[in-house]
């Protein structure tokens, strides 16, 4: 008996508009995807070389501190200006332009001679990744609407992650193996695939507004909260925080941002448009990202210092040492944001997150360098999920509330703050860590016996090379690094209640559907529409008249006719 094939079922229009729409939006994707990790492994590579980096330019932990800061700092002052750039000119050359100044600034850091030279290249490193960490998600926001944007997140998170957890691993070989310096370089090729594919992947509507850019805007915020920081970092190091230095330091840079907000208020194109602080739900997820910002970039900053220093870990182990943290960030982004993409519902996730993240943070304050991995695992795991829930939700619910006409400013506006939250919480931190470490040293110096001059200048702050000292010295290191990295964590606690609280405040708002770029196109058509309107009003009422002047209402409609019509009647 002959078997008849079973007819294959035929895709409904809906399903394959969707499919295609899936397909394009992949593939415009595929060249920002590739930015955003040329972008993480340019700054995760050297991220457990730094300890070896330091030591070998003969720099302190002032120094280490600065690198890090230097790249957070210029990364902060860039990303509204990129955003404000972003609502005014073409998004794609904008995304081109940083890629290519980020991987400028990594591939001079290389020929660093000394500390100072590799501070500079890295805020040039800073400055293009201030642009992409504003433009990814503004161009995002163009292609896929809030409501759908969970359906793409594992993309997101699965370059994040590779980036994130193969950066330190291949930075850790590449400086175990060739040396450091060409943890650098390691960014180039991956730099030129993603340029070739954003050129020819990312097709982006033209804009044709006239630009205007707030210069003045742009020197205040930038040199306000430049001073600022740099007055976080040195203070109680370089000067006493109650110096005249320190009073000058702040109150100029108290001056430079009041100048700025006096300037935003009157400029035609502000770079943080001041309307942005009546929306609510900006206001919360920008004191949300504050803290955020100094648990996600205190973690990685730290983390890395506590296994070289205060467990002897190689830069390579201390890669793979992490890999909870990132399992954490990755699998809680991934699963949640597919749960908000299909069931719209996103608040409990982000409260349920930032529980974690304070639980997180507060187990890791208990850390000392010889608490058990299986423990110290647990914690970075439960930390990890926390950032994950909340890190690219905010950003989401941000842009669900704002004017498509804000959506570059006010994006870049999150990040910006996210930034700032964590370029001063590293500052400040790492003030606070050089000044406890040596304190940790000297009182264990003391109980040994051994004067502080016999351990070569470890014992004032420079980064120590832990298998050139004996036996005792090297745990008294290795106690004093892993009682300060924890100190570190605790101080961060009361920041991660306030992530709790602004998180539990954000307006319960539906996620909306439409994308930017749609909803530009319905503005546009809405006022073409009513100037239509008007128009057919207009004939409308035209066309009444004339019928009125051949029916039988000619005497009410005597007063609407001209003189000369109301002449030929007569």
């Amino acid at each position: 008996m002959a078997r008849t094939a079973t007819p294959k079922a035929e895709l409904t229009p809906e399903a394959t508009a969707d499919k295609r729409r899936h397909r394009e939006v992949l593939q415009a994707m595929s060249g920002l995807l590739m930015g955003m990790f040329v972008s993480i492994l340019a700054g995760t590579v050297v991220s457990t070389s730094l300890p070896i980096i330091i030591s070998d330019l003969k720099g302190d932990q002032t120094a280490y501190t600065w690198v890090v800061t230097a790249t957070l700092l210029a990364t902060t002052v860039s990303t509204p200006i990129w955003g404000k750039l972003a609502d005014l000119m073409s998004r794609k050359l904008l995304v081109q332009l940083s890629l290519i100044i980020f991987v400028l600034g990594s591939a001079l850091a290389g020929f660093s001679q000394d500390t100072n030279t590799l501070i500079l290249f890295r805020v040039l490193q800073g400055l293009g990744a201030g642009g992409l960490t504003a433009l990814v998600q503004v161009v995002m926001a163009d292609l896929i609407s809030p409501r759908e944007r969970g359906r793409y997140m594992g993309y997101v998170g699965a370059v994040m992650a590779v980036g994130t957890v193969g950066g330190p691993l291949l930075g850790g070989f590449i400086t175990d193996g060739i040396g450091w310096r060409w943890n650098f370089y390691i960014a180039l090729p991956f730099a030129v695939v993603a340029l070739l594919l954003i050129q020819f992947t990312l097709h982006l509507p033209k804009r044709s507004r006239k630009v205007t850019i707030d210069y003045l805007g742009i020197v205040f915020i930038a040199s306000g909260v430049s001073l600022l920081l740099i007055w976080v970092s040195l203070g109680g190091r370089q000067f006493e925080w109650s110096s005249g230095t320190s009073w000058l330091m702040l109150g100029g840079s108290i001056a430079l941002l009041a100048l700025a907000v006096l300037v935003e208020l009157k400029a035609k194109e502000p770079i943080i448009p001041l309307t942005l602080f009546k929306n609510r739900t900006f206001v919360f997820a920008v004191l949300a990202s504050l803290s955020v910002g100094v648990a996600m970039f205190g973690a990685s900053v730290f983390l890395s210092q506590y296994l070289q220093l205060a467990r002897g870990n190689t830069p390579t182990e201390s890669g793979l040492l992490t890999l909870p943290m990132i399992a954490g960030l990755l699998i809680s982004s991934i699963v949640v944001g597919q749960v908000i993409s299909r069931t719209g519902v996103w608040k409990r996730y982000m409260v349920l997150g930032a529980v974690l993240l304070t639980i997180g943070i507060s187990l890791m304050g208990t850390l000392r360098y010889d608490t058990p991995y299986v423990l110290m695992a647990l914690y970075m795991l439960v930390m990890g999920a926390g950032i994950g829930m909340v890190m690219q939700n905010l950003v989401l619910v941000a842009q669900n509330s704002l004017h498509h006409s804000e959506m570059g400013s006010g994006s870049s506006s999150i990040s910006f703050f996210r930034s700032l939250g964590g370029t001063a919480g590293v500052a400040a931190l790492g003030a606070f860590l050089g000044h406890r470490i040596p304190d940790l040293i000297t009182q264990g110096l003391d109980r040994l016996g051994v004067p502080a001059s016999a351990t070569g200048g470890v014992a004032s702050g420079a980064i120590p090379d832990l298998s050139t000292l004996p036996g005792p010295i090297r745990t008294v290191i290795e106690a004093a690094y892993g009682e300060g990295v924890g100190d570190v964590f605790l101080l961060a606690i009361p920041l991660a209640v306030i992530t709790i609280v602004m998180v539990a405040l954000l307006p319960n708002t539906p996620l909306r559907t439409k994308t930017t770029e749609q909803l530009r196109q319905e503005a546009e058509d809405g006022t073409a529409s009513l100037v239509d309107e008007r128009n057919a009003s207009i004939g409308k009422r035209a066309a009444e008249v004339s019928a009125n002047e051949i029916g039988s209402t000619t005497d009410a409609v005597d007063d609407q006719r001209s003189p000369a019509a109301s002449d030929r009647v007569r």
